[in-house]
């Protein structure tokens, strides 16, 4: 079996695939913050510089910063810029601020028409200015160089020195930061690594269970061995790994198990069989005797010594034929009793389905018409022959035919006897309208031994079943207690 087909290597397959997955999304990850990251980066340095851009503009050309990005036609301050900048302060020598983005910050006039500049150092709401110590001396001047002076702003601050013919003045950027924007960033790849490995967990989940379950289906089933159920097979054994091969073995082992249990049930039984045949021959020859001599000296009992009285000769009659009567039925029910306990050895060939049950219908002609019974025969056209045993077979309708009178004898009724082809079989429906079959009764009928006559055996019908197996054929019943009893017997056709 390749190593790749086997439960171990299709685990270190899947394995090897969710580290090749972790690593190349990690590494995705880490990709695609880099490149927020630069994005990031270019977003603020493209601010920076547009602002510092503007501010120089404002310098060089004596007009407002708020007026240098109304301009038609200007580019500094494109879409993605513009949201990032939030003021532009021009800062002359006197650290005064004398140009802004925003109104807040532009000098004013007073009363006599002089511009009053804000200082520098009264700005007490600017951001932490970034890299101070760039400033040299001149960082003392601003107070957002210290960030004890800084209110926690997430904003930032960028300041670039310019040399002019009036001294050094500064161009000082201000710049929004979005904590959220940087949250979110930040929160990204922690839930891209979530979901990877709630991902993982499941497929971890999903390969326990899947190793787990033939095995919980194994101590099942061993668990049921157990207790005797021999019938029980594993699921799985489709599988071409290991769990595969050992589901197939234990099915195996089970059903040689079941094989063997049968095979030792049925030599129990044909042993039991054999005790019960060899003992049933010997007390049927002693019993025999003695009844055949009574039955021959009743014989000449009624022969030699018959009363010459009518009265005295009637009883004499009665009781002689009741004795003969009951000689008979002993007789009967030894017969009956080797006929069951004997192997039965058929003699299978092809006979006329409709002969054998017309045979068997003359044995209770005389007494249907005596106990107004009505007998119907109905057979299809181009019935095959059967292939059985036209003696076993015989005394299959014999038993059928003999119950079903006997049920209807108390009130009359129909026997019903169909003959019919059906799929390599040929098919006996026999049908009666007597008392029927009580249905806590039905399942016993075919036992040994069981009887609700009380004169009866209870073996003629078990004999009917052994029979049928024997041609191996079957045998159905439906009945309902008042309502009558139907045996469908199902024998092979001859040559099928």
């Amino acid at each position: 079996m390749s190593f790749f087909n086997t439960f171990r290597g299709r685990l270190l397959l899947i394995l090897l695939f969710l580290l090749v997955t972790t690593l190349g999304v990690q590494y995705y990850l880490n990709l695609l913050t880099e490149d927020q990251n630069r994005q990031q980066r270019e977003l603020q340095d493209r601010s920076i510089f547009a602002g510092i851009a503007i501010g120089l503009n404002s310098l060089t050309s004596k007009v407002y910063i708020q007026d240098l990005v109304d301009l038609p036609g200007q580019t500094l301050l494109d879409p993605d810029v513009r949201p990032r900048i939030r003021d532009i302060l021009v800062i002359d020598s006197n650290w005064r601020v004398t140009d802004s983005l925003s109104d807040e910050y532009l000098p004013t006039v007073d009363d006599k028409g002089n511009a009053v500049y804000k200082n520098l150092g009264d700005l007490t709401d600017l951001p932490q200015l970034m890299e101070p110590e760039r400033l040299g001396d001149d960082e003392s001047h601003f107070p957002n160089a210290d960030p004890a002076n800084v209110k926690g702003d997430n904003d930032e601050a960028h300041v670039v020195p310019i040399d002019t013919s009036q001294g050094r003045w500064y161009v000082m950027v201000l710049l929004k930061n979005d904590p959220r924007a940087a949250a979110r960033r930040a929160a990204q790849p922690l839930v891209f690594t979530l979901i990877l490995l709630l991902v993982s967990t499941l497929v971890t989940f999903y390969l326990v269970w899947r190793f787990t379950r033939p095995i919980a289906n194994l101590s099942g089933a061993a668990r049921e061995v157990a207790e005797g159920n021999l019938s029980v097979r594993v699921p799985g054994s489709q599988r071409t790994d290991e769990m595969g091969q050992l589901a197939r073995r234990f099915n195996e082992m089970t059903s040689e198990l079941e094989k063997k249990s049968e095979l030792e049930a049925k030599l129990q039984q044909a042993e039991k069989s054999a005790v019960v045949g060899r003992l049933g021959s010997a007390i049927a020859h002693e019993i025999r005797n003695p009844l055949n001599y009574i039955n021959l000296t009743l014989d000449h009992l009624r022969s030699k010594f018959k009363p010459e009285e009518p009265e005295r000769r009637a009883a004499f009659e009665k009781l002689t034929s009741q004795l003969k009567s009951e000689v008979a039925r002993i007789n009967q029910q030894i017969s009956d009793f080797l006929n069951y306990s004997r192997p039965a050895n058929a003699d299978l060939r092809p006979i006329d389905a409709r002969r054998v049950v017309e045979d068997s219908l003359r044995l209770v002609e005389a007494d249907a018409e005596e106990k107004h019974i009505k007998i119907a025969l109905v057979e299809n056209e181009d019935i095959s022959q059967v292939l059985g045993d036209p003696e076993f077979l015989r005394s299959v309708f014999n038993n059928l035919f003999i119950n079903a009178v006997q049920s209807m004898e108390a009130t009359g009724g129909n026997l019903n006897v169909k003959i019919s082809p059906e799929d390599g079989f040929v098919k006996f429906d026999i049908s009666d309208t007597g008392s029927g079959i009580s249905e806590e009764n039905i399942p016993k009928i075919f036992e040994p031994y069981f009887s609700t006559k009380e004169t009866g055996t209870g073996l003629g019908l078990a004999i009917v079943h052994k029979i049928v197996d024997v041609h191996h054929g079957s045998i159905q019943v439906r009945s309902s207690e008042g309502s009558g009893t139907s045996f469908t017997v199902k024998l092979p056709k001859a040559g099928s």
